[in-house]
């Protein structure tokens, strides 16, 4: 008898969209595997769906604040029911991008230099802009610490900086990093396997929001990425150091700029996504891993405690 699985997905944050998306294109092909599935919203009445759907499986579909920030992992935990991705505590770390920049650095992995800064009543600009110039050097990125999809990201140079950072108050604190260029590459881990990377060369300014997901910005993916060998079994080995230093389950994706013969990691993302532009299914096409096969690799490797 196949396994019940229940899809979570929709939520709350800014990435409502891209997550029932992913959650379309798991529930399709669990269908057509005989699955018995079922698309839930994390609403008010998520206890009431799990106890009486009683699924064998959670597929955490959800993306964002709330989905993989160890809050649905820890109450998928409470009621002792499987989950796919990582854990409670690896979730928590890997959306906080101080926390797992710092945990990048003490494990001797290379991440752009940063600082945060709090939003008060008044900014001083000329402060702020001098402190930017002198710690980081212009152009910076502005981001938020715990979103995802690269959303609210701005690459500013000293003419828009004020402006942009104003965009994102919002967030109270916010991270401005010392913008690296260079080529954008994007590695996948399995479990404890290194599953491959890929190259992504945006027309817009950088892989942002709609880069990612909306097949009009024409990104260019590039696969098998075009570098010599010893880089790239090096960055992979980077992404499978950060995805066990975290404390990672699963599938999980490092997004690294490479410049001046080094990796600069920015971020590594617990549950990427599962779209059809998304980056993780088509590397492993390319390794000869299908879709559902990810998908039901994915549904095997759940589990509590994680």
């Amino acid at each position: 008898m196949k396994k019940k699985i229940l899809i979570m997905a929709g939520g709350f944050s800014k990435e409502r969209e891209i997550s029932l998306k992913t959650a379309q294109g798991v529930n399709k092909a669990l269908v057509k595997k005989k699955y018995l599935t079922k698309i839930c919203e994390p609403d008010g009445n998520l206890i009431k769906t799990l106890r009486n759907f009683k699924p064998n499986v959670v597929f955490n579909a959800l993306h964002g604040r709330y989905g993989e920030d160890g809050y649905i992992q820890s109450l998928l935990e409470s009621e002792k029911i499987k989950y796919t991705h990582s854990g409670v505590l690896a979730s928590a770390i890997a959306i906080d991008k101080e926390i797992s920049k710092k945990i990048f650095i003490k494990n001797k992995i290379l991440t752009p230099k940063y600082f945060k800064f709090i939003f008060k009543k008044k900014i001083n600009n000329n402060k702020l802009i001098n402190k930017v110039k002198k710690q980081l050097g212009f152009p910076v990125v502005i981001k938020p610490f715990n979103e995802g999809s690269s959303v609210a990201v701005h690459i500013c140079d000293k003419s828009n900086f004020i402006y942009n950072l104003l965009k994102l108050s919002e967030y109270k604190e916010i991270m401005i990093e010392k913008y690296i260029p260079g080529r954008e590459i994007q590695v996948a881990i399995l479990g404890k396997k290194k599953l491959g990377a890929i190259e992504l060369k945006p027309k817009r300014k950088f892989y942002d929001y709609q880069a990612k997901y909306n097949a009009n910005a024409k990104t260019k993916h590039i696969i098998p990425v075009e570098i010599n060998k010893k880089y790239l079994d090096k960055v992979m080995e980077i992404a499978l150091n950060a995805h066990k230093a975290i404390g990672c389950r699963g599938v999980t994706r490092s997004d690294f700029k490479f410049y001046n013969n080094k990796f600069y990691l920015l971020e590594i993302n617990t549950q990427p996504g599962m779209t059809s532009l998304s980056l993780v299914p088509e590397i492993a096409n390319y390794n000869k891993i299908s879709f559902i096969q990810l998908i039901e690799w994915m549904i095997k490797d759940a589990s509590i405690n994680r």
